[in-house]
């Protein structure tokens, strides 16, 4: 280790200036740890406050030497009130965008009133005959049966007035035109004045479909004459073949009345209903009905 030369200038004070600083801390330590012998300060803690002073009261005797009583503050004996903490917990996460919704109060339905009885109409209609009728039929008469007819009441069909025939109080009659019926379904029919100031309830006639020819024209054997000619017709039930004639009776009610080489004309023999049947078109495939209807130039009428 180098020592310290004292020949230099500022050696020596370098040496002086470290000796005052050591003296100068050991002062320092020496009054932290030990102080220089005066008064020191201790610092106390807080004291509870003392209950409250009892004041002392002296009472004064006539006959002796006053005697002191010690009277105590009344607070001291005042109402303890306690009151819990009140406990309060965090609120809870919730969905800022779910709320709460109030259930819909269902609407009470008004009361439906009451409708009122019609009063039942003047006139009655008990019962019309017929009551079923096929279509396409001719004209009928229509005889309606009742209760408190009068002369001037009339029989309407589906609105439209005819004119009626007054029978007596319970009965009147009118002719029904064939345009009325001449397609399926329900007429109405009524009785009442033209003024509507009688008038009665309504009854129903109901028109059907009239029942049809099952059979197909096929084709025609026609002579010079045109007077025999034969028709070829096919039953559809049991595919036979049939040769018929002008004026012969097909499936037991369908008269032959008119053969030409496009249709065939039949009559209904009980409902006098025409029905015509067009010629098919021959098979092209091979065989009887296939083969185009010969036609005969002439032939002898005589047997």
């Amino acid at each position: 280790m180098e020592l310290v030369d004292l020949n230099k200038p500022g050696e020596k004070k370098k040496l002086i200036s470290a000796a005052i600083l050591g003296l100068a801390a050991i002062v320092v330590l020496w009054w932290v740890f030990f102080g220089f012998g005066g008064s020191t300060t201790t610092v106390r803690p807080p004291q509870p406050s003392a209950s409250p002073s009892r004041a002392t009261q002296t009472t004064a005797r006539p006959n002796g030497p006053a005697v002191s009583q010690e009277v105590q503050d009344a607070s001291t004996w005042a109402e303890v009130r306690w009151e819990s903490p009140s406990y309060s917990a965090s609120d809870a996460k919730r969905n800022i965008f779910s709320y709460y919704e109030p259930p819909v109060q269902p609407k009470s339905a008004p009361p439906t009133p009451v409708p009122s009885p019609s009063p039942p109409p003047p006139i009655l209609v008990a019962s019309v005959n017929p009551a079923n009728v096929y279509a396409r039929t001719s004209d009928f008469n229509l005889d309606v049966a009742g209760d408190k007819f009068t002369p001037a009441v009339r029989i309407f069909v589906d609105g439209r007035e005819l004119p009626t025939t007054y029978k007596s109080p319970q009965e009147v009659s009118a002719t029904i035109p064939a345009s009325f019926i001449a397609n399926p379904g329900t007429r109405t029919v009524s009785v009442r004045t033209p003024d509507n100031t009688l008038f009665s309830n309504e009854a129903s006639i109901t028109v059907a479909a009239p029942p049809t020819p099952n059979f197909t024209y096929m084709g025609i054997i026609s002579t010079q004459s045109r007077i025999a000619d034969t028709a070829l017709v096919q039953d559809r039930n049991n595919k036979n073949m049939l040769s018929v004639y002008k004026g012969d009776v097909i499936g037991g009610r369908f008269r032959v009345t008119s053969i030409a080489d496009k249709e065939l004309v039949l009559v209904d023999t009980t409902l006098k209903i025409k029905h015509t049947l067009a010629m098919t078109e021959p098979d092209k495939t091979p065989g009887a009905l296939g083969r185009p209807t010969p036609r005969v130039d002439s032939e002898d009428d005589e047997p």
